[in-house]
């Protein structure tokens, strides 16, 4: 009886102390942040912080102000730069909800890893957070920008990334994690995607931008920034970017248009997966990669007969060369202008052969730039949708 009469003390006092409130912090002392932008500076930093405005997110009743208000300090440490926030913020700046990391495309230029190392202290910083590089722009740019379709300008890029990583082969997100992994691996390099403001700048930050039915300003994702370790280097254009993507396995659907007789044919592809394989024949490193891919017919504007077999096969090896196409293209000029290993084919090399690679490893660079790479695609189109003879066929007949 007292062993059962002690437990429930015991109990009752972890109740106790679980439910205490010693160290609360109420929401209305904090400033939320959802994004945050680092630029350099002649002092060293300016950072950038859009944090909502909790009164214009709340009920019905609205005042005319904006959801998000952007605040920025410079300062010769990132750590400083955030302190002196507090100057002009009233509230204890809380980053537990941070969405969106911008870096200023110059600061990517010089590189970016103190910037990840003050990030990853951060106790209360998660790292599902997306990373991204202002192209043409500095990270203050993109986090002024009102925007239409969210209230929250950070959560429009966010979700832009993710729906388009799902939906579009050129697009993909990367977090701290990845991004740091990438850094100090040895035989694969990072990349970031790019965001970029369109259209008028100095309109973008007017509430009244993100009330318009056509905005006059918006943000966009573009483009792959390519990294020698911490430093930026260059651009992948679109389809050199979706050629990235196959390589690494991270397409998932897509859009694939190819020329057919009298116009063009869209295939919807659903299913792709690469394999890459190394080794090293007689001192001299080889790569090959397999992509096995689907897809279904999405359109069609050519005057072609979708019942012939034939006509499947004639499409499916267009489909084929396609894919091949920009991954042959994305290699070459990612050998050619950055010798930067995006791919990790380092790492595959390392995996097939680790006594090879590390008489290797030292110049990979060099290596890279003149490795022999084989790729080889499996097309095939599973579904034609719910026509086989199309409108286009029917007309000219």
């Amino acid at each position: 009886m007292k062993k059962k009469i002690s437990l429930c003390f015991m109990f009752l006092l972890i109740i106790h102390f679980l439910a205490g409130c010693w160290s609360r912090t109420e929401l209305n002392e904090l400033a939320i942040v959802t994004a945050m932008g680092i630029d350099k500076s002649e002092e060293g930093y300016n950072v950038s912080v859009q944090i909502l405005n909790p009164s214009e997110l709340a009920g019905n009743a609205r005042s005319g102000r904006t959801e998000v208000v952007r605040f920025t300090q410079s300062g010769k440490t990132i750590t400083e730069a955030v302190r002196r926030l507090t100057t002009d913020i009233p509230r204890r700046i809380y980053v537990a909800h941070l969405s969106e990391v911008i870096f200023g495309e110059e600061i990517a230029k010089d590189g970016i890893g103190k910037a990840l190392d003050v990030l990853s202290r951060q106790h209360e910083m998660r790292s599902d957070f997306y990373l991204t590089v202002a192209r043409g722009s500095s990270a203050a740019d993109i986090l002024d920008v009102q925007t239409a379709y969210s209230k929250v300008p950070a959560d429009k890029i966010f979700s832009t990334l993710e729906n388009s990583e799902k939906r579009w082969a050129a697009t993909k997100t990367v977090t701290m994690d990845e991004l740091i992994s990438n850094i100090v691996s040895k035989g694969k390099e990072p990349v970031l995607m790019g965001v970029y403001v369109y259209g008028d700048r100095e309109t973008g930050s007017d509430v009244t931008n993100g009330q318009n039915i056509s905005p006059k300003t918006g943000i966009s994702v573009d483009s792959t920034a390519v990294f020698k370790k911490d430093k930026l280097l260059g651009w992948l254009n679109e389809a050199d970017s979706i050629g990235f993507n196959y390589v690494t396995d991270n397409v998932d659907n897509t859009a694939v248009t190819v020329p057919c007789e009298g116009g063009k044919s869209t295939i919807v592809t659903f299913s792709t997966s690469t394999k890459v394989k190394g080794k090293i024949v007689k001192g001299t490193p080889k790569i090959e990669i397999d992509v096995t891919q689907e897809g279904n017919i999405g359109e069609v504007e050519c005057t072609i007969d979708l019942t012939k077999q034939k006509t499947i096969k004639e499409l499916e090896e267009k489909y084929k060369n396609n894919t091949k196409e920009h991954i042959e293209g994305a290699i070459k000029t990612v050998q050619k202008e950055y010798q930067s290993d995006i791919f990790g084919f380092g790492e595959v090399i390392h995996r097939a052969d680790p006594k090879g690679w590390k008489r290797l490893e030292q110049n990979w660079d060099q290596e890279f730039a003149k490795l022999d790479v084989t790729v080889n695609v499996e097309a095939k189109i599973r579904r034609l949708g719910t026509i086989t003879k199309t409108f286009q066929k029917e007309i000219e007949e």
